[in-house]
């Protein structure tokens, strides 16, 4: 595909932004799991754990419908912004009264009373939260895509500070969550002036704009509301079995790495940006060349990713949270496949198609499937059980959508996906590996040498295999050039 069509070219803006503060997101947890005991750590976790349900399921979708209204139609684009952020506002409220009702009942269904005395300042942080989101998403929306980007790395490095600094201060986890819900209201604040500088008069609230967006949000927020109870019911299920020291060690299992959201989420945004205005001008005679090119994009980050985690996994969970989180590793590396399912941003096609509906029904047989199966999972396979039959849910709901992207973008199974070079990526991936495992096993060498050792043997190896199998365009191949280019100048003026 030529590069000027490439989804990525104003993606990777948006990775960079992120990217940039991936070091200090990524060791968040890391400064918390020696700053708070155990069971304190597994507090915070079921916070997360809650509060993220909530704003996922409370956000109604109407965040996410500015990607389809703000592209589609530009001339109202600040009464959609407006209307959804107002709306996320009342959405919040109601799930802050929700959480205030009965603390002890939310705290005793987790197994935790300890959460009880977080609830009045879950409640405004999940506020701000919520209508927070609006920001970035009307930025990429109107294609200001570096501002998004340094809007993205200033509030995650802004995020963390927040929470890390008081918690290093006063060693409890209430202080670290009001500072972090001061930092939210600011930020709300500032969406205030920016949407005033985008939009000028063209910003207010609109009714019949709000019918529209509801009418394509609320069955959004049906698959979506069954979508998080199905990715998080893992999480609950180990809760509510097990105790508060018991599930820290199942988190940390589950660990979030945020450079795959930083690097999935820009390229599906942008995606669909893409593909609303070529929907709209040329039909759908274009978009298949579109998802060809974000899946093998993704693809060549994530397969060799998963793979890196995987052979350094013991090094790097037992680093991060010590040694005293080593039971993690197992369920680590097999959460970390789930990471290869991300390359396939399905739910971001049929969102363009507007097919609610498919989404609602691809997540109910999801959840349908893990509810009856959780049981016998935990029963046979432990802590380990949960986080199969999330893989196994997951992979199931991938099978469908594909199956309705083919029908959508009227080709063929042979044509809905690049399969050859997804095959080829993967075996280099894999194949990879051998000379880092045989590093990991035979040099007895401090860890923070070990694993870059490892690393740069996997990454050698796996460059090395994708460039002689030949599964780089050339626009790929002369962007890596371009990039050695400037790295190159860059190195030799430095050196002047």
């Amino acid at each position: 595909m030529p590069s000027d069509e490439s989804t990525f070219k104003p993606a990777l803006s948006l990775m960079s932004g992120r990217i940039a503060a991936f070091a200090i997101t990524f060791l968040t947890p890391v400064v918390l799991v020696r700053v708070f005991t155990q069971s304190e750590f597994g507090t915070y976790k079921q916070l997360l754990l809650m509060t993220y349900t909530l704003f996922f399921i409370a956000q109604c979708g109407l965040a996410e419908s500015l990607f389809y209204f703000l592209p589609k139609n530009p001339d109202s684009a600040g009464r959609y912004a407006l209307n959804s952020l107002a709306m996320l506002f009342i959405s919040g409220i109601a799930c802050t009264v929700g959480l205030l009702v009965k603390p002890d009942a939310i705290a005793s269904w987790l197994s935790n009373r300890a959460l009880a005395r977080y609830m009045p300042v879950i409640g405004p942080y999940l506020v701000f939260l919520l209508m927070g989101t609006v920001l970035e998403i009307t930025m990429i929306s109107r294609k200001r895509y570096k501002l998004a980007a340094a809007t993205y790395v200033s509030t995650d490095l802004f995020r963390a500070f927040f929470l890390i600094i008081p918690a290093l201060i006063t060693r409890s986890l209430m202080w670290a969550l009001i500072a972090s819900v001061v930092f939210l209201f600011v930020r709300v604040c500032a969406i205030f002036g920016y949407f005033r500088w985008e939009f000028g008069d063209g910003l207010r609230l609109d009714r019949a704009r709000l019918r529209e967006q509801c009418a394509y949000a609320l069955p959004f927020t049906l698959s979506i509301v069954v979508q998080v109870i199905q990715q998080n019911y893992h999480q609950y299920a180990v809760a509510y079995h097990f105790d508060a020291a018991t599930f820290a060690i199942y988190s940390v299992g589950c660990l979030q790495i945020p450079l795959v959201d930083f690097m999935a989420t820009p390229a599906c945004n942008v995606m669909m940006v893409r593909m609303t205005e070529q929907l709209r001008e040329t039909g759908v005679r274009r978009l298949l060349a579109i998802w060809h090119d974000t899946t093998h994009k993704l693809a060549l980050l994530f397969f060799p990713f998963v793979g890196l985690l995987v052979v350094n996994a013991y090094q790097l969970i037992t680093l991060l949270f010590t040694a005293a989180y080593a039971a993690s590793v197992p369920i680590f590396m097999v959460w970390c496949l789930l990471i290869l399912m991300t390359a396939f941003q399905t739910d971001g096609v049929l969102r363009v198609f507007a097919e609610m509906r498919c989404l609602f029904t691809i997540n109910v047989v999801r959840l349908v499937l893990v509810l009856l199966l959780m049981g016998w999972f935990l029963s046979n396979f432990k802590l380990m059980g949960a986080v199969l039959i999330t893989l196994v849910g997951t992979l199931l709901a991938k099978i469908m959508s594909l199956a309705r992207i083919r029908k959508l973008l009227q080709t063929s199974f042979a044509e809905l996906l690049p399969w050859k070079n997804l095959g080829g990526i993967l075996l280099s991936a894999m194949a990879a590996a051998i000379p880092a495992v045989i590093l990991n096993g035979k040099l007895d060498i401090p860890v923070l040498v070990l694993m870059p050792l490892s690393g740069i043997a996997y990454m050698v190896t796996y460059i090395a295999l994708v460039l002689a199998f030949g599964l780089l365009d050339k626009d790929e191949i002369a962007a890596i050039k371009r990039s050695l280019y400037v790295w190159n100048r860059g190195m030799v003026h430095r050196d002047q």
